[in-house]
């Protein structure tokens, strides 16, 4: 299990650092939906990992950049059924 874990931690770690050189180069921007769902799923996988490891303060802050994408995501889904 412990080695699942870390798998699913550095997926978590290579979707968000993935995410940010995207954006940063210009090559998603910031309010896609694929760098939105990029940064949901790294930080819900980051926030297996903290918790396995007990890491508190850092499973909290996943949770909230998490809770930011899917809410994001929900909004870009809402506004793409309106227009059409």
């Amino acid at each position: 299990m412990t080695v699942f874990i870390e798998i699913v931690g550095w997926l978590g770690a290579i979707l968000v650092l993935c995410a940010y050189i995207l954006v940063s180069t210009g090559r998603l921007s910031g309010d896609s939906a694929l760098f939105q769902s990029m940064n949901a799923l790294g930080a819900t996988f980051f926030v297996w990992n903290t918790w396995w490891h007990g890491a508190i303060p850092s499973m909290v802050l996943n949770i909230i950049w998490g809770a930011i994408g899917f809410v994001a995501l929900w909004r870009i889904w809402r506004r793409r059924t309106a227009q059409g």
